[in-house]
């Protein structure tokens, strides 16, 4: 697997959904209603981070609406967009991360970094997420 991080970000593929999702962040307390509503979803994208302070959630725009009544106490985030890097990443993959955010950070757009077992994602507000694209489509193709 590529090392280096500036040639990893040339050769993966970009890759979005369309979709629209918001972070939902509830009180610690929230652990068992929020793994309810993940075991009753059917998503390709979702998830589900605890930790001392928050339980958060990964929803699409669509779940946070219908799983509304049960998400009493949340505070929602303002629209998302899903932007993955489409390629297996090395575990020891150093910097990859870093350039993305240098990069997307000198465009004024802020990120919220995810990393999966092989792959990393970005939730970028949508009224960022067209700049996003481009300036990482343009690294690429430079």
């Amino acid at each position: 697997m590529m090392t280096d991080p500036a040639q990893v970000l040339k050769q993966a593929a970009l890759y979005t959904d369309a979709r629209l999702y918001r972070l939902v962040s509830l009180p610690p307390a929230g652990i068992l209603v929020a793994a309810r509503i993940l075991a009753q979803i059917n998503e390709p994208f979702c998830g589900l981070i605890a930790d001392k302070d928050e339980i958060t959630l990964i929803l699409t725009e669509d779940d946070a609406e219908a799983f509304d009544a049960h998400l009493l106490d949340a505070r929602l985030s303002d629209p998302l967009r899903l932007l993955t890097f489409d390629l297996p990443l090395a575990p020891d993959l150093v910097g990859f991360v870093a350039l993305v955010a240098r990069l997307l950070a000198e465009g004024g757009i802020p990120i919220i970094p995810l990393g999966a077992f092989a792959r990393d994602h970005l939730l970028v507000p949508a009224v960022h997420f067209a700049h996003a694209w481009d300036i990482l489509k343009e690294y690429q193709t430079a």
